[in-house]
């Protein structure tokens, strides 16, 4: 059996939200449903196991979102009132609310155009008296390489909490896959990451200390599992925590994806690869390095002119381009710590996200990019 839907022939927006799946989810979920335990299980200390596993680190941390695991993240490595967060403006709003629910304040950084991603000069000039931690946004599945600025940082007693989002799957430069460089690595596991649980997250922590102290954290402040305390009368609650389990109906699709993952990772490289080699002839078209022989891309992002006016032509043609991300320095909420990032705001009116995911086909490229030309004709035409 599989639930892998036929691809349409044009590669629509609906198709932009919609996970990939292999047909043993429902098995492995249906399973869960019959053991009437639907929250933190045993599922989900195995699916913890085998990702720790697959990462080559000594122990995972799940959680019900990327977003709990960067506020829980923070909040692990002390983080609060006070405490300034180095944070690129460009990335999705979650990594910025995540700081502010730690009492926390986010100082905005710049990005490299080519990359989308912060570098270490450009972390090492933001860096204040004030800051507490660095927040590097792996944009796109590519790791970042903070070997510059590592010593500096150890230092000055400044915790790195990587937001690997993008990034699962993906290798740094130093061979090790990402969560696996000694940093406080969050991963997001949303309906179209590149590993899926429906929705979840997960932390890795660079200590059995600080290990122990997320499991509190994601519990309420609890020490015992929920099956210590169902065999006792009474509970120890010793910290402040927050409601951040996750379930063991998201950690069975978890696992059943886990075990697709390699095939996941060479469907998302060879589509990356096709849209470089089919986007190399178009006139003021910039594609945004993902570093595609380390990484395990999760974007497929290009700059482009006008484009606005190609969202908006593309849209009308069918295809589901996107913008990720408008930048956060110039959001209404976040207005109090605007400052000047000259390159964010070059490329923010730039940026066009063109279909990436694991229904898309070759043809669905060639088919996107066929239209992206129409569109910058259009308006040259005009």
């Amino acid at each position: 059996m599989t639930l892998a839907p036929t691809t349409p022939a044009r590669p629509g927006v609906e198709r932009n939200a919609t996970p990939y799946l292999y047909g043993t989810e429902l098995g492995l979920i249906a399973e869960v449903l019959a053991s009437g335990q639907y929250g933190h299980s045993d599922v989900t200390e195995t699916f913890e196991r085998q990702v720790a596993d697959y990462l080559g680190v000594r122990e995972v941390v799940a959680v019900s979102s990327g977003t709990a695991a960067l506020h829980a993240a923070l909040v692990a490595a002390g983080l609060g009132a006070g405490d300034e967060v180095l944070v690129p403006s460009m990335t999705f709003c979650a990594s910025v609310q995540a700081i502010l629910s730690t009492g926390a304040e986010p100082r905005f950084v710049d990005t490299d155009p080519a990359t989308m991603c912060t570098t270490p000069d450009l972390l090492r000039q933001a860096l204040t008296e004030r800051t507490a931690a660095v927040m590097p946004v792996l944009f796109g599945g590519r790791a970042i390489d903070l070997a510059p600025i590592t010593d500096l940082l150890d230092q000055r007693g400044i915790a790195v909490v990587e937001d690997a989002a993008h990034a699962f799957g993906s290798h740094g430069h130093d061979g090790h896959k990402v969560g696996a460089g000694g940093h406080l690595t969050c991963f997001s596991f949303g309906p179209i990451k590149n590993l899926t649980c429906g929705q979840g997250g997960a932390v890795v922590p660079r200590t059995p200390d600080e290990a122990e102290r997320l499991r509190t954290l994601r519990l309420l402040g609890m020490v015992e599992s929920a099956a210590t305390r169902a065999a006792s009368t009474t509970y120890q609650v010793t910290a402040a925590g927050f409601r951040y389990p996750l379930s063991a109906l998201n950690a069975a699709i978890g696992t059943a994806q886990l075990a697709h993952f390699e095939e996941a990772a060479a469907v998302r490289r060879g589509l990356w690869r096709t849209y470089r080699e089919a986007l190399t002839d178009l006139p003021g078209v910039e594609l945004v390095d993902v570093d595609v022989e380390r990484s395990v891309p999760h974007l497929c992002v290009v700059t482009v002119p006008d484009r606005d006016r190609v969202w908006a032509e593309m849209r009308r043609a069918g295809i589901g381009v996107g913008v990720h991300y408008p930048p956060n320095h110039l959001q209404p909420a976040f207005s109090r710590w605007t400052r000047s990032l000259p390159a964010t705001e070059h490329v923010a009116g730039r940026i066009l996200t063109l279909p990436f995911h694991q229904h898309l086909t070759e043809d669905g490229v060639h088919h996107t990019v066929a239209a992206l030309r129409q569109a910058l004709t259009t308006g040259d035409a005009r």
